[in-house]
């Protein structure tokens, strides 16, 4: 498949967009952020980026500690400049405008819902119970399995999540997994946090 321009002058890039409601990442800037709501709640950034070079796609999730095994689906930049998400939690979201398992260099970003008032709480739920060194295996649509070592697993206030880290493009390759945590609020319905996984090669 051959690389594709973001064709934006500015683009939102998901953190984890999760509310207890099938959500949807916030609008990307210029601009004031709009007021959350049931469907926009998650960080974003706004930056020029160039494409990347087309490899294999990740398609499966497994993490045995914590009985996760879900499918991925790629995911872009909707026609109004949201990024999608997978309306259903138990399917993973792959940035497609970003590394895969197969660069060479930097971060794969993977995210799900974490709940929906109507399907439930969602696998990804899951993901701050990962053991220390929990073995994660991401396999990729030329059948290849790559396996990953946690090495890391926090929940950060969404404004405080370091975006630059998670979007990386030029570091070591790692996986990123995404999705939302911390207090709920009824009152505007979204979570204060995002869980950030953070994962090495084995």
């Amino acid at each position: 498949m051959a690389a594709r321009s973001l064709g934006l002058a500015a683009m939102a890039l998901l953190l984890a967009g999760c509310t207890a409601t099938s959500a949807q990442p916030i609008a990307p800037d210029p601009g004031p952020a709009p007021l959350p709501t049931a469907v926009i709640d998650v960080p974003r950034q706004s930056s020029e980026i160039a494409p990347v070079e087309r490899v294999a796609a990740p398609v499966r999730i497994q993490i045995p500690s914590v009985s996760i095994d879900i499918q991925i689906t790629p995911v872009g930049i909707e026609a109004d400049g949201f990024m999608q998400i997978p309306e259903n939690i138990t399917v993973a979201g792959w940035y497609s405008y970003g590394p895969s398992p197969s660069s060479d260099t930097g971060s794969t970003v993977i995210t799900a819902h974490v709940d929906d008032f109507v399907q439930g709480l969602g696998p990804f739920a899951y993901l701050s119970e990962m053991p220390a060194d929990a073995e994660i295996i991401v396999t990729t649509d030329d059948g290849v399995d790559h396996r990953y070592r946690l090495e890391s697993v926090q929940s950060i206030q969404k404004e405080q999540v370091p975006l630059d880290q998670v979007f990386d493009r030029d570091g070591a390759p790692r996986i990123v997994l995404l999705t939302c945590g911390g207090q709920f609020d009824q009152n505007v319905r979204r979570y204060s946090d995002n869980v950030v996984a953070i994962a090495n090669p084995l």
